[in-house]
Order: structure tokens, then C-alpha cells, then sequence
């Protein structure tokens, strides 16, 4: 039995993706001429912003290509919406073309100038960012040819059109991308690195926390030494001066300024090793002396 084509029977359900397609692409040709009649103005900005929001679905749809990228869904698909909103106002429907043929590479050039200027975690250069790309589409090409391992720098030369040097360059930029968290645990494959952090693996041996202990140790026994002696060891081991000029600036002999050095320093170390502390009168005395103490301080 034939079927009129007139009849008033229910037509045949679209398939799904021509639906979504119809939802993304909507037509606005009438839109764009009243914005290109109409000056600068409320009306105007309305009219593009009307625009704007009936084509959102596709900019969203485009941002979606880019997930899983290392940027967050929805800081894609607000950029993907400012492209879309910079082809809304760049538009001209005098030229002829329909506005998805334009709208659609304004707004994936945006979404890569986010990955390009905001994606990096080190700051690369724009060349050496061209050099990276070259040089990774050259190393999906030869891990799709099958047979074929890990190619060395001179067969990516030959494949990219690239010096040597520049293919050492965009192998670098490609570990430049993100950073690895000092958090991050280790995977070198030992048992014993098991649980540790880079951060652990970054420490070295501070020197600077054990001379603030002695510095503090032997603070209160300089104290206990007489004014002379203090200001001698001041003059040798804060001022880095000679034992003969020390001797000349106090009129007594080379030989007297060793054995009053030797005195002093036998008896602070005598002090720290007994744990000895200074009285309260001794250490406010002491105090206010003009000494190693007090550079010490």
C-alpha cells in the first residue's frame, strides 16, 4: 500500500546527531543583517547578545574536543564563548559566508591561544612552542608505523625539516608543559623509595642550624670572660685580624696575645662541656661589655 506523501501521519524520527546538529547551528541570517542595519547602540548589543547565547551549544561542543588536556572543562568552554563572542562582532554577512565557516575556527584559534599562552607551567617561547608540536606530531607519526621503535634525533631531523638542535629544543619544550608536584611520589622501581616524595630527594644538609646552636652555647660563656680577652677574641675572630697586629694595637707581644687566646677559648670550651651557666648579675654585666658577645648578638 502506498502512502500519500500529503498524509498527516507522523513523519520518521531524525537520527539523534542531525537533532544535535540542528540545536548547535541555528539560523540567525535574518539576526546578522538587522546588526549590520542597526548603528552602535542597546538595540544592537542586545540583538548580538541573542546571537551569542543561540550559538553557545556549538562553542561549547567545540571546547569538549579539548578536554582532557590538563585545563578544567568549563575554563575551556568560557573561552570557547569569548571566541564565539569576538565572531559574533567581527561578522560580516555582506561578504557571503555563512557564519558557522567562520565562527568555528575563530573560536578553536582561541581555545589554542589559551593552551599556547595560558597551558604551559614553565614559560615557553612561541618558537620553541612551534619547535615542541613540530616535533611531537613527528613522534605519533612514527609510533603509528608499526615495526618501527623510539627514532633517534636525526631521524626526527629528517622527518620535521629540522636542524638537530631544534629537535633537541622541542624534545625539552615537551617536558616543559606541567610540572611535576614535589609531592609526588616516586617510581623508580626500588623497594626502598617506596612512599618517598620528590621533595624528600631535594634536601640537603643545612650547616646553618648547627653554627646557631654554638653561637648560642658559647653567647653566655663569653660573658664570663674578662674584658680583655673578650675583646681580643673579638678583634681575632670577628675582625679577622693577626695575632702580631693584635698585639700591636694593645702594645704587648705576639706571643702574650696567643696565650690569652689559648686561656680564653680552653675556658669557654671547659664551660660548654661542664654545661655551665653565667649568674643573672654575671650575664647583665656581661651584657654590657663591648665584645664578641655582644657581635654575637
Amino acid at each position: 500500500m502506498e502512502t500519500d506523501p500529503t498524509s498527516s501521519a507522523a513523519p520518521a524520527r531524525e537520527p539523534r546527531a542531525a537533532t544535535r546538529r540542528r540545536r548547535d547551528v541555528p539560523d540567525t541570517a535574518e539576526a546578522f543583517r538587522r546588526i549590520a542595519a542597526l548603528p552602535e547602540g542597546a538595540d544592537r548589543e542586545r540583538i548580538r547578545q541573542e546571537v551569542a547565547a543561540a550559538w553557545l551549544p556549538m562553542a561549547h561542543r567545540l571546547a569538549r574536543r579539548y578536554r582532557d588536556r590538563g585545563e578544567n572543562l568549563e575554563d575551556l568552554e568560557q573561552v570557547a564563548a569569548l571566541g564565539l563572542v569576538k565572531a559574533v562582532e567581527r561578522y560580516d554577512p555582506a561578504r557571503g559566508h555563512a557564519f558557522e565557516s567562520y565562527a568555528i575556527p575563530t573560536i578553536v584559534g582561541e581555545v589554542k591561544r589559551h593552551f599556547r599562552d595560558n597551558g604551559w607551567d614553565l614559560h615557553v617561547p612561541r618558537r620553541v612552542q612551534t619547535l615542541r608540536n613540530r616535533v611531537r606530531t613527528a613522534l605519533q607519526e612514527f609510533a603509528s608505523r608499526p615495526g618501527h621503535g623510539s627514532p633517534t634525533v636525526a631521524e626526527l631531523a629528517a622527518e620535521t625539516g629540522l636542524g638537530e638542535e631544534d629537535v633537541q629544543l622541542g624534545l625539552e619544550a615537551m617536558r616543559s608543559y606541567s610540572s611535576l608536584s614535589l609531592e609526588a611520589e616516586l617510581s623508580t622501581g626500588n623497594a626502598e623509595d617506596e612512599g618517598c616524595t620528590l621533595l624528600e630527594t631535594l634536601g640537603t644538609e643545612e650547616h646553618g642550624f648547627d653554627r646557631v646552636v654554638d653561637r648560642e652555647a658559647v653567647r653566655p660563656c663569653l660573658c664570663h670572660l674578662p674584658e680583655r680577652e673578650q675583646h681580643i677574641l673579638y678583634l681575632r675572630f670577628f675582625c679577622d685580624m693577626t695575632q702580631s697586629r693584635i698585639a700591636d694595637l694593645l702594645g704587648i707581644s705576639q706571643m702574650h696575645v696567643s696565650r690569652l687566646l689559648s686561656h680564653a677559648c680552653r675556658q669557654v670550651r671547659e664551660e660548654i662541656e661542664s654545661d655551665a651557666r653565667p649568674q643573672p648579675a654575671d650575664a647583665e654585666e656581661g651584657a654590657g661589655r663591648h665584645g664578641p658577645a655582644a657581635a654575637a648578638a
